[in-house]
């Protein structure tokens, strides 16, 4: 697989090219070079919960939660390696700094995957007002580029904890992440039963849309499992995996490419 150098994938995501993507007249996303705050690098982000992945026909984005995590991640990466698939890793603040998480998200930038802001902890934010969100998500994109050594390292996406969403979505904009849906889970939280997962992940793998599973917030190797089954099942019927609308890596060629306008499909 192709590893792609953090600073390409920065200036694809950021600065001028991604103003050019954007066309004339395009300024930069709340937060950016010219504001005090951070941003994640989204282009144009909207509230509204993303679903849809990049392609038609039977592809799928594969979205992972709660790492990075020793052992189940490093598995996972191992495997979507081998088989040349991108993935966005939605990754915890307190899991990047607990022993192995900053060596496992460079790993998993090192590799090409996309990253997704999934707060400092695990905690529901459905009743927090906005200026608590706004601290826990800058600090989640400081967590993440400290441990990356790179001041803008790119963070275009933010997935709720639980899919409990309150002010969350608004906030995110504001920061340049476009907010990721909770959809076609595989309850990996509530068994570990490889067998049931991998079925589970069988049923919730939908054309055009993205797919939920866990790599961290406890044993996860169940999940790991069920995917190397069903990635292998849904490469072989000629399925591909993508990323979610909005944004370009440069699939087509050896370096990212500027991001590409978001488009709301209906």
């Amino acid at each position: 697989m192709v590893r792609f150098a953090r600073t390409a994938l920065t200036a694809a995501l950021t600065g001028g090219m991604m103003l050019a993507a954007l066309g004339p007249g395009a300024q930069a996303a709340p937060g950016g070079s010219g504001g005090s705050a951070p941003t994640g690098g989204h282009p144009d982000p909207v509230p509204e919960p993303v679903r849809q992945a990049q392609g038609e026909g039977d592809v799928v984005a594969l979205t992972v939660d709660d790492g990075p995590n020793p052992g189940e991640t490093d598995a996972l990466l191992d495997l979507l390696a081998e088989r040349d698939i991108r993935a966005v890793f939605c990754v915890i603040g307190q899991n990047i700094t607990a022993p192995g998480g900053a060596e496992l998200l460079r790993r998993i930038v090192d590799d090409g995957h996309v990253l997704c802001n999934h707060t400092t902890s695990y905690a529901d934010m459905a009743g927090w007002e906005s200026e608590e969100i706004r601290q826990d998500l800058t600090e989640t994109l400081e967590i993440i580029r400290d441990a990356l050594d790179d001041p803008q390292a790119p963070v275009p996406f933010f997935r709720a904890p639980n899919g409990s969403w309150g002010q969350t979505p608004e906030v995110a904009v504001e920061l340049g992440m476009q907010p990721l849906a909770v959809v076609n889970t595989i309850a990996d939280w509530e068994t570990q039963d490889e067998q049931i997962l991998t079925e589970n992940l069988r049923e919730a793998i939908v054309p055009g849309e993205l797919v939920l599973v866990h790599d961290g917030g406890g044993d996860r190797w169940g999940t790991i499992s069920a995917v190397e089954t069903v990635v292998t099942e849904k490469l072989a019927d000629g399925w591909e995996f993508t990323l979610p609308v909005g944004i370009d890596t440069g699939d087509d060629g050896d370096q990212p490419t500027a991001v590409q306008r978001w488009v709301v499909r209906p």
